[in-house]
């Protein structure tokens, strides 16, 4: 899936906003791939794995592209 990043937090997660669906969902710095947290800014173009976690689903493998 493709997306962009919609926000950014301090405490190391932000949210994409899906491409295909009109939604966003949460991301945490531990699910990227290839790119550092403190390298990702808003708006940048992301491709990712949607995954089932205990709160809902997320992003895994985020990469920049």
């Amino acid at each position: 899936m493709e997306g962009t990043i919609k926000t950014l937090t301090e405490k190391g997660f932000g949210f994409i906003a899906i491409a295909e669906e009109d939604k966003e969902l949460f991301f945490h710095g531990n699910d990227l791939k290839d790119v550092a947290y403190a390298d990702l800014k808003v708006g940048d173009k992301v491709s990712f794995e949607k995954a089932d976690s205990e709160k809902g689903s997320k992003a895994v493998n985020v990469t920049r592209i």
